[in-house]
């Protein structure tokens, strides 16, 4: 499986402080774990914190997971350490860098290239650790086309909805909610479409970001439901209880994998010579052709990231 193919249905957020959640994020079906020395850091202790993540990465325990760490903003005096001691430390047991608040693809190209001096001096595979980008501020958001096109290590673009509603001033101090005011269709609409149009452009995954009324799980669903809809890959998570409802939300139903992969199966038949070699046909009520197959690709992928079984299976017609 590629890597920015690989499964982000639900991206949870650990304090890269806290030995406690670290080691129960290791026991939890999230598809991601990010270590966090950024917002979920304190000043005082993100020293001590980049010591605590390179051991737990070390250490071991996360089969399955997609292991990133979120290191502080290039605008802040931590970040140089942050990569530095994280990498040379774990990079053999790491697969991407967060970088958020992301405004220029020149703030790319500088992790890139730090990245890239690391793995040459302590012998790690050049290029293979990845970079998942945050676009947090208007300016970022413009910018995000030249970022998402910035970096082969790119591999999925974030929304930080918490620090962009504060960069545009938007009457809201609930995240994800849309604010007091305003009826008209979805507030958010504009800037996740922004972010998933770069993304695909660039065959990146797009994430959605956090949900902070964390006991509200049917409030989470909602706004998750709204990023999935779109096409978006996944969503964080800032509490365990939000996770097996970011895996349901972003795979498909048993019943659309199921049919994805009848049309596969129909569609690579009836174009063979035994099928007839024909570049159209019907599958029950509905006509299947490329375009169907390509649609049925994105829906068979994602439930063959998430583990899905097949139920009803399609047979060619007997003769």
């Amino acid at each position: 499986m590629s890597v920015v193919n690989r499964p982000r249905r639900s991206c949870l957020a650990v304090p890269g402080s806290s030995q406690k959640f670290i080691d129960k994020a290791r026991t939890l079906p999230a598809d991601q774990i990010f270590l966090d020395l950024e917002d979920a850091c304190a000043p005082l202790v993100k020293p001590e914190a980049r010591k605590t993540i390179v051991a737990a990465l070390n250490e071991g325990g996360w089969e399955g997971k997609t292991r990133v760490v979120r290191v502080n903003d290039w605008t802040t005096e931590w970040t140089y350490r942050d990569v530095t001691e994280v990498v040379e430390g774990a990079g053999a047991n790491l697969d991407a860098i967060m970088l958020p608040k992301v405004q220029t693809a020149e703030q790319v190209h500088a992790l890139d290239m730090l990245l890239t001096q690391i793995e040459k001096t302590m012998g790690l595979e050049v290029g293979r650790l990845g970079i998942e980008a945050q676009i947090e501020n208007a300016r970022g958001l413009n910018n995000v086309v030249a970022i998402a096109a910035s970096s082969p290590r790119l591999e999925t673009i974030v929304f930080g909805p918490a620090d962009f509603m504060a960069s545009i001033n938007m009457k809201s101090l609930v995240v994800g909610e849309q604010p007091p005011g305003y009826t008209e269709g979805d507030a958010y609409h504009y800037i996740l479409m922004q972010i998933l149009m770069a993304a695909r452009a660039n065959d990146l995954q797009a994430i959605d970001g956090p949900y902070l009324q964390i006991r509200d799980v049917d409030g989470f669903r909602r706004v998750a439901n709204r990023a999935a809809a779109l096409g978006y890959d996944g969503k964080w998570v800032l509490h365990p209880g939000q996770i097996d409802a970011a895996n349901e939300t972003f795979s498909p139903s048993q019943e659309d994998y199921d049919h994805a992969e009848n049309i596969l199966d129909a569609y690579e038949w009836f174009t063979s010579e035994a099928g007839g070699a024909k570049g159209s046909a019907m599958l029950g009520d509905e006509m299947i052709d490329e375009a169907s197959r390509k649609m049925a690709l994105v829906i068979a992928g994602k439930g063959r990231a998430a583990g899905m079984t097949r139920g009803e299976r399609w047979t060619p017609p007997e003769s």
